[in-house]
């Protein structure tokens, strides 16, 4: 399926660029006042001369620009995915469990734990100096 697509994608830029190529190869009709219908023609769309093979060509590669435009969408739907796709997500990290420790001596009631050193308070924190108004 992933060497479907990727063939498709190639040809589709091939038919892209023969397609720009072969529109800048043909004539124009004339002056602007022919594209805004100032045409001197009874036909609709201005004089109609002979199909090329410009023209031809033109009709083809539209054609097949069209097609392969609706073909890498409905493939592109399905195909080839993303880089992750298919794959589990990782698993979350867990923590280490803790070592096993000896257990606590029981504590008699006349026996009281040791203090532990008490905490130095932390500085405040200043406040803000606020500028000082000039007197009136």
């Amino acid at each position: 399926m992933f060497v479907l697509y990727y063939l498709l994608t190639a040809f589709y830029v091939l038919v892209c660029l023969a397609l720009l190529l072969v529109i800048l190869l043909q004539q124009g009709r004339g002056d602007m006042a022919a594209a805004f219908g100032g045409g001197s023609s009874q036909s609709a769309f201005g004089a109609r001369a002979g199909a090329t093979v410009l023209s031809k060509a033109t009709a083809v590669l539209a054609a097949l620009f069209m097609v392969g435009a609706m073909a890498l969408a409905i493939i592109g739907q399905r195909g080839p995915g993303s880089v992750v796709s298919g794959t589990a997500a990782p698993r979350p990290a867990t923590p280490a469990p803790a070592p096993a420790s000896a257990p606590a001596p029981a504590q008699s009631q006349g026996q009281q734990q040791p203090q532990t050193a008490p905490k130095t308070p932390e500085r405040p924190a200043t406040p803000p100096a606020t500028p000082q108004q000039p007197p009136k």
